[in-house]
């Protein structure tokens, strides 16, 4: 596999700001880019971000795409595979791992108390 990626140098991460709602995201759901190159029509490239939950948010969608997906649940917990109101699912607390192949669904989610995890989503 040959990502054609620039080096990002070693920089400090300031997470109190530089926040924005992930696009097309459920409200409360936000990013904080650290790099991204992923070409989703040409699929090739790479993406690596933080996301947040903000407490009590729910992400009522199933997700599916055609890049891997990997994450690292960094703090707090994220309930997966809830209903659309958030009820339900099953509790994953920090710190924890996950890895998906393309084409895996995914969701909804729910945090009452907010979480924080790194993602990394690339094409093979």
């Amino acid at each position: 596999m040959s990502l054609d990626r620039p080096p990002v140098p070693y920089h400090d991460l300031d997470l109190s700001e530089g926040w924005e709602q992930v696009p097309g995201g459920a409200p409360g759901v936000e990013q904080k880019m650290l790099s991204d190159v992923l070409d989703e029509e040409a699929e090739r490239g790479v993406r690596t971000r933080l996301i947040r939950f903000r407490p009590g948010t729910v992400a009522p969608d199933v997700f599916l795409h055609d890049y891997w997906e990997e994450v690292y649940l960094i703090e707090g917990t994220l309930i997966m595979g809830c209903d659309r109101e958030g009820r339900g699912g099953s509790a994953h607390a920090a710190p924890g791992y996950a890895c998906r192949p393309p084409g895996t669904p995914h969701g909804p989610f729910a945090s009452p108390q907010g979480c924080l995890f790194f993602e990394i989503q690339y094409y093979a």
